[in-house]
C-alpha cells in the first residue's frame, strides 16, 4: 500500500509552483509549509525548518507579503545507499505568504527554536472613522 501525503485543502499557489517546477525537475528547491494566524495586535507565522542554519534565512515583508528564503545544506552524501524512499530535502527554499492584515514590517521579530522559525509582526493601527456633521443651509 502506498503512503499518500494528505493535504487538507487545495492551495492554488502551491499547485502553480509545483507545475512551474515540473518541466525542469527542480528537486534542489522546496517550499516549506507555514501556519499563519492573528490576534488583535499581531500576525504570527511559523514554519518548520529543521537542519537549517538560521543565519542563512532571509525574511522580508513588502506590501503585507512575507517572504522567507534560505538554504539547507547536506553535509555528506553517501552514493552507495540504495534508497527505497528519500523525502528529506536539502537545497534552497522560498515561500511568500500574503498576510491577513496590514502590518508594521519594521517592527517584525523572528526567532528560531528547536527547528521552528517563529515570526511575529505587529498590526498597523486602524484609522478610526471620523464623524462629520452635515450642516443644512436654509
Amino acid at each position: 500500500m502506498s503512503i499518500i501525503k494528505w493535504t487538507p485543502m487545495l492551495d492554488p499557489f502551491n499547485e502553480m509552483e509545483r507545475w512551474l517546477d515540473w518541466p525542469t525537475g527542480n528537486l534542489a528547491s522546496f517550499s516549506p509549509a507555514v501556519d499563519v494566524w492573528e490576534d488583535e495586535n499581531s500576525v504570527y507565522v511559523e514554519t518548520p525548518l529543521p537542519g537549517v542554519n538560521p543565519e542563512q534565512v532571509n525574511i522580508s515583508i513588502e506590501n503585507d507579503v512575507l517572504t522567507i528564503e534560505g538554504s539547507s545544506e547536506k553535509k555528506t552524501e553517501v552514493e552507495e545507499k540504495n534508497y527505497y524512499r528519500k523525502e528529506v530535502r536539502c537545497g534552497s527554499f522560498h515561500r511568500a505568504v500574503a498576510l491577513p492584515s496590514s502590518v508594521k514590517s519594521e517592527d517584525a521579530k523572528a526567532e528560531y527554536e528547536k527547528g521552528i522559525l517563529k515570526i511575529t509582526v505587529p498590526k498597523e493601527e486602524r484609522v478610526k472613522p471620523k464623524k462629520v456633521k452635515v450642516e443644512v443651509k436654509k
